[in-house]
């Protein structure tokens, strides 16, 4: 290119600086660089060496080109180089392309003179040169309380806000839904479970206005509430009890304190700033040495079991350990982001986000917060992380228990030493006197300086090698007795011995901080400058994580980062938990991408709701069961579902909320659900998770882990009583082996959370409901439920059942068909027997019918979906 040529260039350049883009046309800076960036900023903007010497974030850099000339002639695309390779799909390489439409609208912005919105910098740095477009993003912007718009038939600031929505759409609300609906929408949203019939007419009857909000109070304070609330957020934090990683998937044998600390934190209904500190935290709040811990104390280094919870394959010693434990680190950056950042910063793990405007060196800034805690170079394995509940005097007597397991150990093995003794002589005593004393000798003497004939003796007199495990062979019926006596010695002092009582959690070692590093394209193995703790650099906070806190023994990062995000200035996390309330309300958050506010997520249906939302829950001390009184008091909240014609016609997605969304429950919803209609439900909370093992199909189910030690099904399934009908958040949360009965119906799979649980309708749900073990075991017991309950009129019966599982009465044609289906089966089982299965005891037809009909309603649209 010609010296002349590179002049008038840039001085088109510099004109075009100076002209900014009008609102109707394209401008780079808004319709350009995100595609650029998207495609083409790895190889050509974000490295100090830019292939080809070509450097794509500026105007400028464009019209000065690389080394094969200028990249952009402004008002002709096709003399364009940069369009000329897009064109010829030579840019950018490999299989994504950019589509038509992308193509066409850079050739238009380049013949409209390839404006920009402003004057463009001076200066660039390379990796966090963020444009005012970027930084304008909604989610990034302050929190600031709007004002309630006003609105007619608005019972609440909350309703003020979709009323105004809706009425300029040209649309009004749905009318409030009747007290059986309301009634079975709370029941299910606040506690996970159906009503029972009883409180169901309770209600019905109760026409004092207080009535609703009575029951959403019983609601909010029953223990099942935090059982039902902590599944949400165990799925955001990806809780499982195994590490998951590789094939292996060792159990986590103390995940569940976790769980535990979840249900309870929402049970007590513990503000939600407090619960995030906690978190990331726990351990920062307390001092080193974790020993003799309170209740308190403990509770604290629990709740860092969030940061515990991604898979984990340090542990695995098949696996590469440098790799794994990068990898535990990055997954918990996803877990951390995605949950209360809504934001995909892992990402930018190996370069610039390429839609966010999120820099690697972000990234590692916020890896360097959890660093000291997972130093990869000085790492610990899982079980080295564990830390004792024990108290001093727990220690002494477990030391006490030990040394006498030790001494009775040693009295063991003494004791056997005499019995082998014992039995030498004996059997030595039947060899004549000449060969006695080389025999002898023979055992005295050890293996490898045994003389030829040594060794012909104790083949002769194989006895002569008779030791503590050979001397069965002489004395079983001794050593039967003998056995006995010790292992009853041995347990009984085992029973001494406290139990383990170990908290699954993350902590650092004091004075031990790494330099956390930035890695080149995220590869451990090619580490570039140092990093030092920060927030994202785009939200623009003046606050700063300190690289070591003098005032408490850890470097106290994590501590300032979780105050930092709980802060009233943090744009994100109220934002972000409180759409996803809503969420688990409404079936659609406010913004329907929970796990992701940023570029590629859908923006706010309701903007300057979902702010006066989160302003309201921060100003309100972040408490949860508050801020879910104001949801479900509301008359937004309280709509009837069905389908409206104007609605359809202007919103037929729901988008504006003129109605109630109907909701498919969740999968353990509908397991709980079947336990508690067939009267088996246990209420017991909190500890060890309920076992599961594969039975002889392979099917996995809740019962004792019966596998051989090569993984193989052996096929028993050992009855557990009570556990087996504990609510499903209690059931162990395999990463490799889902649950069977919850499998068909959208189970999230861990890797490393869920962000958002899918929403399926599919053949092997009905497949289930009509044919799993399990469920036609709930469907007659809630027979007998219903006969013991109802006697043994059908009229009764069908009543009865239609009422526990709808919690409504059925109308005159379901009344008519229902009732006539199971005359029906009572008829036909009585004259055609059905086969008893083996070792079960027989019912009689009734009862046969009941439970055909109850397993009918239990596979019912009408049971699986909420109004």
């Amino acid at each position: 290119m010609s010296r002349l040529l590179f002049v008038v260039l840039c001085s088109w350049a510099a004109l075009m600086v100076v002209a900014p883009a009008s609102a109707d046309e394209l401008a780079f800076e808004r319709d350009i660089r995100p595609l650029l960036k998207q495609h083409c900023f790895q190889c050509h903007g974000e490295e100090e060496s830019p292939k080809g010497n070509l450097d794509l974030r500026l105007v400028r850099f464009l019209v000065k080109g690389g080394d094969s000339g200028s990249a952009l002639v402004p008002r002709d695309h096709t003399a364009s180089l940069l369009y000329q390779r897009i064109a010829a799909d030579e840019m950018p390489p490999g299989d994504k392309k950019l589509t038509p439409s992308e193509r066409q609208r850079i050739a238009a912005w380049i013949d409209q003179g390839a404006r920009t919105s402003r004057p463009e910098p001076e200066t660039l740095p390379r990796g966090e040169a963020f444009t005012d477009e970027e930084r304008s993003h909604w989610a990034f912007q302050p929190i600031v309380r709007p004002e309630v718009p006003s609105a007619a038939q608005a019972r609440s600031p909350l309703d003020a806000f979709i009323v105004a929505r809706l009425q300029s759409k040209g649309l009004t609300p749905s009318p409030e839904a009747d007290r059986a609906t309301l009634i079975r929408r709370l029941s299910f949203d606040l506690l996970g479970l159906p009503p029972s019939p009883e409180r169901v007419a309770q209600f019905v009857a109760d026409s004092t206005p207080e009535a609703y909000e009575r029951l959403v109070d019983e609601l909010l304070n029953s223990p099942a509430y935090g059982e039902r609330w902590a599944r949400h957020w165990l799925d955001v934090a990806g809780y499982a009890d195994s590490d998951g990683y590789a094939a292996k998937d060792d159990e986590r044998k103390w995940a569940w304190k976790y769980r535990d600390y979840v249900i309870r934190a929402f049970n007590e209904d513990k503000p939600w700033d407090q619960f995030v500190v906690e978190q990331l935290a726990g351990d920062e709040l307390l001092a080193p040495p974790y020993t003799n811990l309170s209740s308190e104390a403990a509770e604290k280094l629990i709740a860092t079991g969030f940061l515990r919870m991604g898979p984990d394959g340090t542990g695995d010693g098949s696996v590469d350990q440098n790799v794994a434990r990068n990898e535990v680190m990055a997954e918990t950056i996803k877990i951390v982001s995605t949950s209360l950042l809504g934001l995909t910063v892992g990402c930018a793990q190996c370069h610039a986000h390429r839609y966010d405007p999120i820099s690697q060196s972000d990234y590692y800034r916020m890896r360097s917060i959890f660093e000291p805690a997972y130093d990869w170079n000085h790492w610990r394995a899982p079980n080295a992380r564990l830390v004792s509940q024990w108290s001093d005097a727990t220690r002494e007597r477990a030391s006490e228990a030990d040394r006498a397991l030790k001494e009775i150990q040693q009295q063991r093995t003494e004791a056997l030493d005499k019995i082998v003794d014992d039995t030498f002589e004996q059997e030595l005593a039947k060899l004549p006197e000449d060969i006695q004393t080389q025999a002898r000798e023979a055992r005295k003497t050890a293996a490898k300086d045994r003389t030829d004939e040594h060794q012909q003796l104790i083949k002769e007199y194989p006895f002569l090698n008779v030791d503590r495990g050979s001397v069965y062979l002489y004395l079983s019926d001794r050593l039967r007795g003998f056995n006995k006596e010790w292992d009853d010695k041995t347990e009984a002092a085992k029973t001494l011995r406290p139990a383990d009582d170990l908290i699954h959690c993350l902590t650092e070692i004091p004075g031990q901080a790494p330099t956390a590093k930035l890695f080149a394209r995220g590869d451990y193995q090619q580490p570039r400058e140092d990093v030092p703790p920060g927030e994202l650099s785009v939200l623009n906070l003046s606050v700063s994580i300190p690289v070591k806190d003098e005032a408490i023994p850890t470097t106290g990062r994590r501590l300032a980062y979780a105050r930092n995000l709980t802060s009233e200035q943090h744009p994100l996390v109220a934002r972000v938990l409180v759409n996803r309330i809503w969420l688990h309300h409404f079936g659609r958050g406010l913004v329907a991408t929970p796990g992701d506010f940023g570029v590629l997520g859908q923006r706010p249906s309701h903007p300057e709701l979902l702010d006066w939302l989160a302003a309201e829950f921060v100003h309100s001390g972040w408490q949860l069961k508050s801020l879910q009184r104001l949801i479900v008091t509301s008359a937004t909240y309280r709509q009837t579902s069905a389908r409206r014609d104007d609605l359809d016609a202007i919103d037929a997605d729901n988008h504006w909320l003129g109605r109630m969304p109907v909701r498919r429950l969740e999968a353990e919803v509908i397991r709980d659900s079947l336990l508690q209609l067939a009267g088996r439900l246990s209420d017991k909370q909190f500890g060890v998770p309920v076992p599961i093992t594969p039975d002889d199909v392979g099917q996995v189910v809740v019962g004792v882990d019966t596998r051989d030690s090569a993984g193989r099904p052996t096929g028993k399934v050992i009855p557990l009583g009570e556990e087996e009908y504990r609510r499903s958040v209690y059931v162990t949360v395999r990463r490799t082996l889902p649950l069977g009965m919850l499998e068909p119906f959208d189970v999230p799979v861990m890797a490393p959370n869920c962000e958002q649980r899918a929403l399926s309708t599919v053949a092997p749900q009905s497949l289930l409901l009509m044919n799993n073990a399990f469920v036609v075991d709930q469907a007659l017991a809630m027979a007998e439920r219903i006969r013991s309950e109802a006697g043994d009129d059908p009229a009764a019966q069908f009543d009865r059942a239609w009422m526990l599982i709808f919690s409504r009465s059925p109308e005159p044609a379901e009344w008519e068909q229902g009732l006539t289906y199971l005359r029906e089966q009572i008829q036909y089982l009585t004259a055609h027997p059905a086969p008893v299965p083996p070792k079960q005891p027989a019912k009689d037809a009734a009862t046969l019918a009941l439970a055909t009909l109850c397993q009918a309603l239990m596979g019912s649209i009408g049971f699986l979906y909420v109004d």
